[in-house]
């Protein structure tokens, strides 16, 4: 019998799932220092960011034939070595991309209209100095006809582009595999199909010209913007990153929003996770969310069930 460790858990539609066609399941979850003794007894093993496969645990599972990752970094797996051993190393890139470009959004809104500080502040003085508050925020803005960079035109990005895109914004994507994608706008009152074509642009052009920049791609062991790239950006741009920690320079960014450079920043991920830049935590002009990219209902039911049909046709 096929035996399955559920180590960083599984929407329990995606465990029945894989119950049914007729694997062994076991949701108990297993201390890293623990797996090189326990993951031996398991043909695959299920995790999300938490739990570390690397090389010599993969050597020491002859066992083991697929790696799945619940979501869409693989950045704590060895997949190069996974692949050398002959395992399947599988990922969810579809489950979570209207999750992870929704609360890109989300922060894009709340920094435009000072949601994330006024909600700080309001508590605080809202009952004292409501006046002062509200001159304060008097100064927000609206998103239609304003320019949205995209870094990475995968499925996320391709989703975050189509938000833009719907609410009226122009989309310049960067993508170094991608030359141009069409993207469904996904009007549901409409009976009409609403599509456009997003060419993508180089990284100097998207830079220099976007009001907002929302970066979704992997971690390659080096940030994408830092120093260099912010004094290319337009005055008083605003920077969202939903990836990873570490694909955004965070000294750089502090400095740019003290020289008024950037905007603004909204940050669901940080390089130091899980105990970020305190600077960074304690910034009035960051909005800040713990990495919940794909945390929704809809996302993580998804997400189990995409690894469940991987995971069965890899063993049909």
């Amino acid at each position: 019998m096929i035996r399955i460790l559920i180590n960083d858990g599984i929407h329990p539609d995606g465990q029945k799932k894989l119950e049914e066609a007729g694997y062994e399941v076991s949701t108990s979850k297993v201390a890293q220092d623990d797996l090189m003794q326990e993951l031996p007894a398991y043909n695959a093993i299920v995790v999300r960011s938490a739990t570390k496969v690397r090389t010599d645990l993969i050597n020491n599972c002859p066992n083991l034939k697929v790696i799945a990752r619940g979501g869409v970094g693989l950045d704590n797996i060895d997949v190069d070595h996974a692949k050398s051993k002959n395992i399947n190393v599988i990922n969810t890139p579809a489950a979570s991309s209207e999750a992870v470009a929704e609360l890109a959004f989300g922060h894009i809104f709340s920094l435009s209209r000072f949601i994330h500080d006024a909600n700080r502040k309001m508590p605080v003085s809202g009952s004292t100095d409501f006046g002062k508050l509200k001159k304060a925020y008097a100064k927000g803005s609206q998103l239609r006809g304003k320019t949205l960079g995209v870094i990475g035109c995968g499925r996320i990005g391709q989703e975050t582009a189509r938000i833009g895109a719907a609410l009226g914004m122009k989309v310049l994507a960067v993508d170094p595999y991608i030359e141009q994608v069409e993207i469904d706008l996904k009007i549901i009152a409409s009976d009409l199909p609403l599509k456009v074509t997003l060419k993508t642009v180089d990284m100097d052009t998207m830079l220099s010209n976007s009001d907002y920049i929302s970066m979704h791609i992997p971690f390659t062991g080096k940030p994408v913007l830092s120093t260099d790239e912010m004094a290319k950006m337009k005055d008083g741009v605003v920077i969202v990153n939903c990836a990873r920690g570490g694909t955004l320079d965070e000294n750089a960014l502090l400095a740019a929003l003290e020289s008024g450079k950037v905007a603004a920043a909204g940050l669901d991920v940080f390089e130091s996770e899980p105990s970020p830049n305190p600077k960074i935590l304690a910034h009035p002009k960051i909005s800040l969310t713990p990495h919940i990219g794909a945390s929704t209902l809809e996302a993580q039911r998804n997400i189990g069930l995409e690894l469940a049909d991987k995971i069965i046709a890899h063993f049909n």
